[in-house]
């Protein structure tokens, strides 16, 4: 078979820069390659739009943010949730209006198409460092390009975590065929009408997988870890100037606090190591929004204080062990709505070479960046949920892809100023 060709990333002649290639077409992805498009900076950008929020968020779902913390970054003015609305002929959002993923889908849509230019749905396969100091991509049709930079913008699946004690149940690895899923593995629920399901997890996710579950026929039971199930409070929309001081608003929430980390993440990334990591387990606890509350409590069945200690398949069904009581429950599935870890070592796309030479901040598994959100491999550039442990909780939300975005530009947009200049 005849050699793949290479190709230079960018619409430059062979010979100058390569430009950047960015990894993945979801919120950060997008807003990453609108801002470089915008300053002039050759980009490529590889990923399905929105893949992971088609593919990722069951059919039904809604997404836990408020719009005003649902905006991509667009490099000019025009480019809100509120705008698409606005030109869709939708109704206007407030913070009393839960988004469904498909609006928010489309909404990416649409923006990639006004801010992001042509984005290419092919698959990056293979990452390697050159020995000139750029990168060698490999793509799953196996075409090769080089690049200058890459931004690592890719979605939450290949993080994707089961606790152990489940994950061991499904060798070949999880799926909704296997006795354990995950919530990511589910694009529609309504399969499993009629059986017995336990979803594992205490957050938005166990919450409304068991709402879409018990609605689709699924009889089922939530397990919850801690103490009691959380909810969110349901929002005021003019609230008095007190509250407003007492609890200013922020993307995450109401609090100083969380609004401080919201505000100030490049301040975040100036702490200590185990307060940012500190900072990731706790600031935002596993929670249901506030308006899924009635779909769950008093509906279906929500045992706490129930970790699972002992799981073992039993006459083609799961058995399990769950609290420090041992209290027994047998059931046909079990989705672990069990969150993601950021993990470099996750991505299946980077060379064993390039993923050994990516430090990691001490006592994790997530890389390790600058202020800039370069990794320690120069040009490399970590940004959404795997630079959350750097920056702060906001990184797992839209509400950090302007940070994101104008960082990571400027930087780069200064870096090629420079190399035109040597």
């Amino acid at each position: 078979m005849a050699q793949p060709s290479v190709v230079e990333c960018g619409s430059e002649a062979a010979g100058a820069r390569r430009g950047v290639v960015v990894i993945g077409a979801g919120p950060y992805g997008l807003s990453v390659a609108a801002h470089l498009r915008a300053a002039g900076v050759a980009v490529r950008v590889f990923g399905e739009v929105m893949g992971s929020w088609r593919h990722v968020m069951a059919t039904g779902m809604f997404l836990k943010s408020a719009p005003q913390a649902t905006d991509l970054a667009a490099p000019a003015p025009g480019g809100r949730l509120a705008d698409f609305c606005r030109q869709a002929g939708l109704p206007e959002l407030t913070e009393l209006t839960p988004i469904p993923s498909d609006l928010f889908v489309r909404y990416g849509t649409w923006f990639a198409n006004r801010f992001a230019g042509e984005v290419e749905d092919t698959r990056v396969a293979w990452l390697n460092r050159r020995r000139d100091g750029g990168f060698h991509l490999v793509l799953d049709d196996g075409a090769h390009l080089q690049a200058d930079a890459v931004v690592v913008a890719c979605g939450l699946r290949p993080l994707a975590h089961v606790p152990r004690v489940l994950a061991d149940l499904a060798p070949q690895g999880t799926g909704p065929r296997s006795p354990v899923s995950h919530s990511s593995d589910h694009s529609c629920l309504s399969g499993y009408a009629g059986q017995q399901i336990a979803v594992v997890g205490g957050g938005q996710s166990a919450m409304e997988s068991a709402a879409l579950l018990h609605e689709s026929g699924a009889l089922v039971e939530v397990l919850v870890r801690g103490t009691r199930a959380r909810w969110g409070q349901k929002p005021t929309l003019h609230r008095p100037l007190g509250q407003r001081i007492a609890h200013p608003a922020s993307p995450l929430g109401p609090g100083w606090a969380l609004s401080a980390l919201c505000r100030a993440p490049a301040a975040v990334g100036q702490l200590p190591a185990p307060a940012r990591l500190w900072l990731m387990r706790r600031a935002l606890g596993p929670s249901g929004a506030w308006w899924l509350r009635d779909r769950v409590e008093g509906v279906i069945p929500v045992r706490t204080d129930a970790p699972i200690r002992h799981a073992c398949l039993q006459d083609g069904k799961v058995r399990l062990v769950v609290g420090d009581a041992g209290a027994e429950l047998t059931v046909d599935h079990v989705l672990a709505a069990t969150g993601y870890r950021i993990d470099v070592d996750a991505l299946p796309f980077l060379a064993s070479g390039l993923r050994s030479a990516i430090a990691r901040i001490p006592g994790s598994k997530a890389p390790q960046v600058t202020a800039s959100f370069e990794a320690s491999v120069p040009g490399l550039y970590f940004t959404g949920s795997m630079a959350a442990p750097t920056f702060g909780p906001m990184l797992r939300f839209v509400a950090g892809t302007h940070f994101a975005a104008v960082t990571i530009t400027r930087h780069l947009a200064r870096q090629r100023r420079r190399s035109r200049t040597t």
